[in-house]
């Protein structure tokens, strides 16, 4: 594989994991409320992305940390979140 390639497939991870986590926290935020988010499914994220961190073996790397640590910290605050019932909205 050119370097360029593997390069660009390390940010992929790095960029779209977080977005796509912190869409669910904004959306968690601007309703305020999780109901209907389940608490169970994002802790197992964080689980998984912490996982896959230490698999990896990269602890150094500017896209391990952002794809895979920070991603797994709001993992973990959207499961708690959604486990505490945050806002108790039912609509």
């Amino acid at each position: 594989m050119p370097p360029v390639v593997v390069e660009i497939s390390g940010w992929l991870p790095a960029v779209i994991i977080p977005t796509a986590t912190a869409i669910q926290m904004l959306s968690i935020v601007a309703q305020r409320s999780a109901v209907g988010v389940n608490w169970f499914v994002w802790f197992l994220f964080g689980l998984a992305n912490l996982g896959l961190y230490i698999y990896t073996e990269k602890y150094n790397s500017y896209q391990s940390i952002l794809g895979m640590l920070t991603p797994a910290a709001l993992d973990f605050v959207i499961a708690g979140l959604a486990l505490c019932r945050y806002g108790q909205k039912t609509s």
